[in-house]
């Protein structure tokens, strides 16, 4: 009853059904279509009574799957003659709904989400790794999902490797559809259900051991249990059970031992090794010496290759076949090791407390401090890299050091420090090899240390070489992704672009999602600097998905930044603080995770204009850039300007010439064009406040010019927009209305209502752009409020300080205070309570 009272996950729908009923004028005719079990029921069980509480005129048809058209439409008015919307349930369309013409919802499975709040209404504790395999195992299926949390006991659920049987109605029937199917269906279905979904009829047929194929298929699809796909010759047919419920049960009916005999029986018919050791392994319930040693063979490939997640797998059976204590440890560290690598951070932790009770070697160390590191945990990293370096033996582990040592790599990569970086991954390819996995994953990350250390074109020659060398395969990812952000940071915009959405492609050919990871954060920036603001917010979204299915926390700062960025932009502050949140619930440490969560918070706080706030919240990057090579080198992190732009805004003008100098001379030594071309504007803010309004506007145009021919739309709209300012307050108003009109027109179009309304409100400052002129103000205008006035009741009416209309208008307090005592004077009030009243 609580269940169905909540209608959890379906309030979306359900908002949908109920909202169709609003200026209802003629009967109105909507079919709710799903599999059984998916909840339409519970939907318009809640939506009648949502429904006859509200007094909606709404009507529902549950189980209409028999049900004629005419019936149908008979229902669709009440006894009065009123017409009424009719909800119609059916588990797909039937003759008479499609004559309805109706409108469909089809109701899909719960969400991931919904099913732990399922979960938690009935006080059952889930582990994360149960509760992806429970929502893909039963395709989201209420009613299946809640019969599996009521046959399971409530402990079973918080355990990583529960294995998830079928319900019990559905093996119910299963077990009657095979007896009622003749033996060679029966046999067929059961070879099906052994078998992989790619593999052919004949294969299934062989294993099955039956003469009359054709009879034996037809009667099989009668049955319900298994579907093929569409196929032109019987050659082409791939059988497959209908869903992964009908494997699961038909398994069960079938019982271990002949499960067991059937997986060996297709070992032998299976020609791909891979495949047929998968079936051996299937059949195979005790410890297996010879097997476990081809298994371990097979993973070290796979692992080589960059295909983690295969090796992963094969490691963990590897260890499970394995009667030696030693090398079970040995294999079952390295399963964890390459679910950390795939990026797959939730599996591994279910298994961190297997790991943590075994024996401590270097590479359990490495390993506990690979998953610190996806975590975010700076101090525990470091402390379990320096305890698996002290110990291990660099003669009799040669392949340990080195992954230690690629551990490092990855390590010094999100504290930003490129010295280091480099540093280690020479060691890691010395001593692995540069043909080895741990040494092309260091050579995949060598080239940004090189970037950062000072040595841009040596990076991009590095990864010119190492991508003809890594072509293909899942390596290429690591390498695809690094020459992306390298890009990006060069000013090699449209490369970065290409790169990165290659790189997030290439997890679908066995890349790691943790790269993926990485590119989706890179590429949302890249989105958003070249004004492509609605990819970049789905791209985010995307990473955000990818990184909470992972457990991997390192990479979601960087999401949210640009989420955060966008949505301050365009005036949503409930979005942009939720992903302020978002960025900040992660406990790490690293610097990858702080920067941009600094930049977020700047962003925002910039959006409302409080550039004391800003100052506050970037002073910390400033101390951090003593110690974090990346923060100095020119295109990297764009706080540099930020920072410098509220200290002029704010007066603090020595301070904004101290914090630019030392960056314009890198910059121009760097040639860095985008960098030099946001330092550039701050420094014609400078200039401008100095009251060198010529100097400023050649450092304005200087920036501009630096941007020509780069697609970075958002740094050409913030250009001309602290250009138009500048302007204005030096007088120079019709220019001012000229470029001011330019940030305009790019703001406008990437919908940043934030910076829409300021250069509105510059524009009517400047009163150029206002129609009314001033030879033709008659006596009755005499206590109209000039263009600047009413920029300053505006903001001042909407409760902002002094100070706050100051930084808004790129004025000073004392000339607010000063528009202020006109303001009253001309509207006969005495306080900002009466303005902001005469303005409600």
């Amino acid at each position: 009853m609580i269940i169905e009272a909540s209608c959890i996950g379906r309030d979306d729908e359900i908002g949908e059904i109920l909202q169709r009923t609003d200026g209802l004028t003629d009967p109105a005719f909507l079919v709710i279509t799903g599999p059984p079990g998916v909840g339409k029921s519970t939907v318009l069980r809640r939506v009648a009574a949502r429904a006859e509480s509200e007094h909606l005129p709404l009507r529902v048809l549950d189980d209409a799957d028999g049900i004629d058209s005419d019936s149908i439409r008979e229902l669709g008015t009440d006894t009065a003659g009123n017409p009424l919307l009719v909800v119609i349930a059916v588990t797909t369309h039937t003759p008479a709904t499609m004559a309805l013409l109706a409108d469909t919802i089809a109701l899909d499975g719960l969400p991931r989400h919904a099913i732990a709040e399922l979960a938690a209404s009935r006080g059952i504790v889930i582990h994360p790794t149960v509760l992806e395999r429970l929502a893909a195992h039963t395709a989201g299926n209420a009613r299946d999902v809640i019969a599996l949390f009521g046959e399971l006991p409530d402990n079973a659920w918080s355990r990583a490797d529960l294995t998830l049987p079928a319900p019990r109605h559905i093996v119910d029937d299963v077990r009657t559809r095979l007896q009622q199917a003749t033996p060679a269906a029966g046999e067929l279905i059961q070879a099906i259900c052994i078998l992989d979904d790619g593999d052919s009829l004949g294969t299934a047929i062989e294993l099955a051991h039956i003469d009359d194929a054709m009879a034996a298929l037809d009667d099989a699809l009668n049955s319900g249990l298994i579907q093929t796909t569409a196929a032109l010759t019987p050659a082409d047919v791939r059988p497959r059970p209908t869903n992964p419920l009908i494997r699961t049960a038909v398994l069960q009916v079938m019982g271990i031992r002949r499960v067991g005999e059937m997986h060996s029986r297709a070992a032998d018919l299976i020609e791909d090794p891979v495949r047929s050791l998968g079936h051996r392994v299937a059949a195979t319930p005790v410890p297996d010496a010879e097997l476990a040693d081809q298994l371990d063979a097979l993973a070290r490939t796979r692992a080589a290759d960059g295909e983690w997640a295969a090796a992963a797998d094969l490691y963990r059976q590897a260890g499970r076949l394995t009667s030696d204590r030693l090398q079970s440890e040995l294999r079952t560290t390295l399963s964890v090791d390459a679910l950390l690598a795939a990026g797959d951070c939730v599996g591994a932790a279910a298994l961190v407390p297997t790991v943590e009770s075994l024996r401590e070697t270097a590479l359990r160390n490495a390993t506990l401090a690979y998953l610190a590191i996806l975590r975010g945990r700076s101090a525990e990293a470091a402390l379990r890299l320096e305890r698996a370096w002290g110990i291990v033996n660099f003669e009799r582990e040669p392949e340990v050091a080195a992954l230690i040592a690629q551990r490092y790599v990855l390590h010094n990569l999100v504290r930003c420090r490129g010295d280091e970086l480099v540093d280690w991954a020479d060691r890691a390819i010395g001593m692995a090899g540069d043909t080895s996995s741990a040494g092309i994953e260091a050579a995949a990350i060598r080239g940004l240390g090189q970037a950062w250390s000072g040595d841009p074109d040596a990076a991009l020659t590095s990864y010119t070489e190492l991508a003809e060398r890594v072509r293909f395969g899942p390596q290429a990812q690591r390498v695809t992704m690094g020459r992306g952000w390298l890009e990006l940071g060069i000013d090699e915009v449209g490369g970065a672009r290409s790169d990165l959405e290659t790189a997030v492609s290439m997890a679908q050919l066995g890349g790691s999602n943790r790269i993926s990871l990485w590119a989706l954060g890179w590429l949302a920036r890249v989105q958003l600097l070249t004004g492509d603001w609605d990819s970049a917010l789905i791209t985010v979204d995307q990473g955000r998905d990818l990184a909470r299915k992972g457990g991997i926390e390192l990479a979601t700062p960087l999401l949210n930044w640009t989420a955060a960025h966008i949505h301050a932009m365009r005036g949503d502050r409930e979005r942009a603080e939720f992903h302020i949140t978002a960025a900040t619930l992660p406990a790490g440490d690293y610097e990858i995770m702080r920067i941009p969560l600094l930049l977020a918070r700047a962003h925002v706080a910039e959006s409302d204009a409080d550039y004391g706030r800003v100052i506050r919240i970037l002073e910390p990057l400033r101390q951090m850039a003593h110690t974090t090579p990346a923060l100095v080198q020119p295109g990297w992190w764009p706080w540099v300007d930020v920072l410098a732009n509220a200290l002029v805004i704010d007066g603090q003008l020595d301070a904004a010439d101290a914090l630019l100098h030392p960056f314009e001379e890198l910059t121009a030594k760097r040639k860095h064009r985008s960098a030099a071309a946001r330092i550039g504007y701050a420094r014609g803010r400078y200039l401008g406040a100095t009251g060198d309004i010529h100097a400023a506007r050649r450092a304005f145009d200087e920036s501009l010019e630096l941007l020509d021919g780069l697609p970075l739309r958002y740094d050409l709209a913030r250009v001309n927009f602290a250009y138009g300012q500048t302007l204005r307050r030096a007088g120079k108003r019709r220019a001012a209305d000229t470029v001011m009109g330019n940030a305009r027109e790019i703001f406008q179009s990437l919908c940043a209502t934030t910076y829409v309304d300021r250069c509105d409100r510059e524009l009517k400052a400047g009163g150029l752009s206002t129609t009314r002129s001033a030879t033709t103000r008659t006596d009755a205008d005499a206590t109209d409020l000039t263009p600047q006035e009413e920029a300053v009741t505006a903001l001042v009416a909407r409760g902002l300080s002094n100070r706050e209309v100051a930084a808004e208008l790129y004025i000073s307090p004392k000339t607010v205070q000063y528009h202020l005592t006109r303001i009253y004077a001309k509207l006969g009030l005495r306080s900002r309570a009466e303005l902001a009243a005469s303005r409600s």
